[in-house]
């Protein structure tokens, strides 16, 4: 599938503000936390950027409100329910912090909430049969995975984080390796799709058709599989690895001074940067079935 801009900084923006959010809203002594409110107005940024680079993507943009229309049968459709939810009582939330009488219970819900968007956001694309390596419960797994670690880095839960971005780092490892060939076990053929298998093996004769258009635009992307396994390689050191080892060594530092919250900054830098990469694979790699007719396969 081709990697949009707009997909890679939605899914990495909205996943780090929701993550955030969660964290925010279970953590049981928020006003204690001087930088609490300025933690809520960037999770909210992120979550406001994110959201607002999806817009991106759309061809009718002027039809953006009717996404809430569908929450019955569209994945996407209850994303953005959940997403009004979560914006409006962490609005709440955030308001009961700066009168100093915090509604802990909004604060639970408000992370629910957030959690439930990343998911739905994730069943977006593990709806999809039509891409065999998205069609898994790993992907919203994976999702809240990337959400609940990136936000436990932003809320200065080092020892979380640290977990997190461990259990991650071995979930995205064994996606990476089970994706590699749920295309295959899918049993998707241009044998298959034609319906013409019991007649032989077939094989396209010209191609579907000359010009350029936009399936082969959106949905058969091609990256060279060098390629790919240098850019699994960056994106798990840089997810993963990189700001887990810097949190450690500053949990672990006895220096006196910034250096604790340096490693931490560039601990989620890094994680930013290889979500990134690791967002941009995940569309790349993920082979679409109409690709059949193209020879993608």
């Amino acid at each position: 599938m081709h990697p949009a801009p707009s997909l890679l900084f939605f899914t990495t923006l909205s996943g780090l503000g929701f993550g955030l959010l969660a964290w925010l809203g279970i953590d049981p002594s928020p006003p204690s936390r001087a930088g609490g409110p300025a933690l809520l107005v960037l999770a909210f940024a992120l979550c406001l950027a994110g959201l607002g680079a999806s817009a991106l993507h759309l061809g009718r943009r002027e039809r953006a409100l009717k996404a809430f229309s569908q929450w019955r049968t569209s994945w996407l459709s209850r994303e953005a329910w959940a997403a009004l939810a979560t914006l409006l009582l962490g609005g709440g939330y955030g308001l009961s912090l700066l009168l100093g009488r915090p509604v802990l219970p909004l604060g639970w819900l408000t992370a629910l909430c957030a959690l439930g968007t990343v998911a739905c956001t994730g069943m977006i694309y593990a709806q999809l049969r039509s891409v065999p390596r998205w069609h898994h419960g790993s992907t919203p797994v994976l999702f809240l995975a990337y959400a609940l670690s990136g936000g436990a880095l932003l809320a200065g839960q080092e020892i979380a984080a640290v977990v997190l971005l461990a259990l991650t780092a071995l979930l995205q490892i064994w996606v990476w390796r089970d994706g590699d060939t749920r295309f295959a076990r899918s049993g998707s053929s241009l044998a298959s799709a034609t319906g013409l298998g019991d007649r032989g093996t077939p094989r396209a004769l010209f191609p579907p058709h000359a010009g350029g258009s936009y399936l082969l635009r959106e949905m058969v992307f091609v990256v060279a599989r060098r390629h790919a396994r240098k850019l699994r390689v960056l994106a798990l050191l840089l997810a993963t690895l990189l700001p887990g080892a810097l949190l450690l060594a500053g949990l672990a530092s006895a220096l006196p001074g910034p250096v604790p919250q340096l490693f931490t900054f560039i601990s989620l830098g890094a994680h930013v940067a290889g979500v990134l990469v690791s967002r941009w694979l995940f569309f790349a790699e993920a082979e679409h079935v109409v690709g059949l007719y193209y020879g993608s396969r």
